[in-house]
């Protein structure tokens, strides 16, 4: 009998390119029957490590292309609802976010569905308890014990590991998509990353 399929998912929880191919991702799982390993982890530190320039570094056409026409783009190319604006929380600590998404487990793509898309379509503050405790009811999780463990010391060294190994593995952005070892980049490699669960790419 062969094993199921896995497709290892490394990304942030306020990534708007995550955010765009979310539902997608899920669907494809479903199709395949592939499980989605959740390996969210800190953003600031990948880049860095990438050698990718911050955000107030970048040209303004760069911005508002990537960060502006191609999001509006694929938002309605993937029919979801999203703000024009960067998020006025963007740049908050994402240990709280990325720690409950962990320690939702097996519930953890619901969570972080609710997650993006209440940073991506609310303008929510994803660092805020109150707001974490509301999503986590939304997608029927018990909010007291997801976000003590999203905050405990285990879940914590998790996401550290998730944030060492995507840069070991020359992570440079989120989402990042592992097939089997094979790297895709961004939500738009989706379709690949569906045909690699079936048919690999030659190396």
């Amino acid at each position: 009998m062969a094993s199921q399929k896995e497709i290892e998912y490394f990304y942030s929880a306020h990534s708007a390119y995550a955010y765009l191919g979310a539902w997608e991702l899920e669907a494809i799982a479903v199709r395949t029957g592939a499980r989605v390993v959740h390996r969210p982890f800190d953003f600031a530190p990948i880049i860095a490590a990438a050698g990718v320039p911050g955000f107030s570094k970048r040209s303004r056409a760069h911005i508002d292309y990537f960060f502006g026409r191609e999001m509006a783009r694929w938002a309605q190319v993937r029919g979801l609802p999203m703000i024009r604006h960067r998020p006025v929380h963007h740049d908050n600590p994402l240990a709280l976010a990325n720690g409950a998404i962990i320690a939702a487990g097996e519930d953890a793509g619901a969570l972080s569905r609710a997650i993006l898309q209440a940073h991506w379509r609310d303008d929510a503050d994803i660092a805020d308890v109150a707001t974490l405790r509301r999503l986590a009811k939304e997608v029927v999780l018990d909010p007291d014990p997801l976000l003590d463990a999203a905050q405990s010391e285990g879940v914590q060294e998790q996401h550290k590991i998730n944030t060492d190994e995507a840069i070991a593995r020359s992570v440079f952005g989120s989402p990042t998509y592992f097939v089997d070892g094979d790297m895709f980049y961004g939500q738009d490699r989706l379709f690949m990353v569906e045909q690699a669960l079936t048919t690999p790419f030659a190396p």
